[in-house]
């Protein structure tokens, strides 16, 4: 059954980078006409990982479950869940806590 609602179609480049000024992984979003950066900060990663959230400990984390981190930002730009430049901020919460 169709019911008229419109699914969107979110677009994540293979683009993920340590960003040092933001001390946070920072990774590309595309939906239609919007296009923004997704922020992981290092606090977030200290809650996931059993390691000192070093850079390279992080992306490593963001692509071993690299889909978890695009639901999240998904659901939040869905809900209009933007900074006020536009982009999109993870937390712990929207990653629904530590992993276990």
């Amino acid at each position: 059954m169709n019911t008229g609602a419109f699914v969107p179609f979110f677009t994540f480049p293979d683009d993920a980078v340590w960003n040092d000024a933001r001390s946070a992984v920072e990774f590309t979003v595309e939906v239609g006409e919007y296009k923004g950066r997704v922020v992981v900060a290092r606090r977030v990663f200290q809650a996931l990982l059993p390691v000192p959230p070093l850079p390279e400990r992080c992306l490593e984390a963001f692509h071993l479950d690299r889909i978890r981190f695009e639901r999240a930002a998904a659901r939040k730009i869905e809900r209009r869940e933007l900074t006020d430049d536009g982009n999109v901020e993870l937390s712990l919460k929207d990653l629904g806590g530590a992993q276990g």
